[in-house]
């Protein structure tokens, strides 16, 4: 009987750490953009899309940035995941619109996300990448 409840407390333990419901913390504009970065740049899109804002356009874009990753080269990929975010500034438009502006190491490109709160979560508008609006 204890044998069978050990086994199966370890395999309970091994099943809820390997599940993706992983908590990620969305309680401001700047953990919730570099945790999206850096998830993306990794190439972990079901974290980063735990950050995402959900509309129609957002999901298309998001869509878009996987099918670029996995038409990526080996080198180029490893190249991405290995880099470091390197936060340029963050503008805080409203109480509830911040806008970060970053690089990579790999890429050294400039970019930017918005972020919008949505009741006590910041979540990454991604098109705004994209549009500037």
């Amino acid at each position: 009987m204890k044998r069978a409840f050990i086994i199966l407390s370890v395999i309970t333990l091994f099943a809820t750490s390997c599940s993706n419901n992983e908590k990620v913390d969305k309680s401001d504009a700047l953990t919730s953009g570099r945790g999206f970065i850096e998830a993306s740049l990794k190439g972990d899109y079901k974290k980063a899309e735990k950050y995402l804002l959900k509309d129609s356009t957002n999901m298309e874009y998001f869509q878009g940035l996987q099918d670029f990753n996995n038409k990526m080269d080996a080198e180029t990929h490893r190249g991405y995941s290995e880099a470091n975010i390197i936060i340029d500034s963050s503008i805080a438009k409203s109480d509830s619109v911040d806008i970060i502006y970053y690089t990579n190491s790999y890429k050294n490109k400039p970019s930017k996300i918005k972020l919008v709160k949505r009741n006590k979560d910041w979540l990454v508008d991604f098109k705004y990448t994209f549009t500037d609006n």
